[in-house]
């Protein structure tokens, strides 16, 4: 066998495996887990169950996989995006700190379409987990809250304990989730603004809604 038809099968069960992974994490987030069967992947794929059982094994690889080869790096570029723009604005603040995590996520890296199935990937995840949420929590979560408290600690006065510290970053973590999940619904009754605004309007009510809620030190923020 030549070396051209060997590049050529190989591209062809890439694209398949592709192929796969994509209809996958669209019926997973549409339906969840537990929802969804191989044979109705592999009709959306225009794929057979041998394909599926060559590349990833059985249905929990194949979720598994769709976490870490779609869902993560996602994730990835979110946490890379907030940390750059702690970086690019100088002297933490808590507005900043705020307003630089928001943003990651509401205007972060990432189409509208690729927004709306990693969140509600994750929305399942969070109602009935698999063992897919063991690798979200230990390798976004948990460094992502640590480093939202880390630069939140900085900033807020070091009398507030690390209970209610740890309370604060759960607030603010859960309003992001939840405005960047419930964007349809907010157009509803706010309106559909043009370009980036409703985008600036959601992180701005982000961090004035967050600060006025947590202890800062300073009776003047979200003012």
């Amino acid at each position: 066998m030549t070396r051209k038809v060997k590049n050529s099968r190989h591209h062809k069960y890439e694209l398949t495996r592709d192929r796969i992974l994509d209809e996958a994490e669209d019926l997973f987030a549409q339906r969840g887990y537990h929802a969804v069967s191989i044979r109705e992947i592999t009709k959306a794929a225009e794929s057979n169950l041998a394909a599926v059982n060559y590349h990833f094994g059985n249905k929990q690889n194949l979720y598994l996989e769709v976490f870490r080869s779609r869902w993560l790096p996602r994730a990835s570029r979110i946490q890379q995006s907030f940390r750059q723009s702690l970086q690019n604005n100088g002297k933490l603040t808590p507005d900043m700190v705020v307003q630089s995590f928001a943003r990651a996520f509401l205007e972060g890296p990432m189409s509208t379409d690729e927004r709306t199935r990693h969140l509600k990937l994750i929305s399942g995840e969070l109602t009935q987990p698999t063992e897919a949420f063991e690798h979200v929590v230990e390798q976004v979560f948990r460094p992502l809250f640590g480093k939202l408290l880390e630069d939140l600690r900085k900033v807020m006065p070091d009398s507030i304990d690390e209970k209610k510290m740890v309370l604060n970053v759960f607030s603010i973590l859960s309003m992001v989730l939840y405005f960047n999940f419930a964007r349809p619904l907010i157009t509803r009754f706010v309106g559909s603004p043009e370009g980036a605004d409703l985008e600036n309007r959601l992180v701005d009510h982000i961090v004035q809604f967050s600060l006025n809620g947590v202890d800062t030190g300073n009776e003047e923020v979200g003012k």
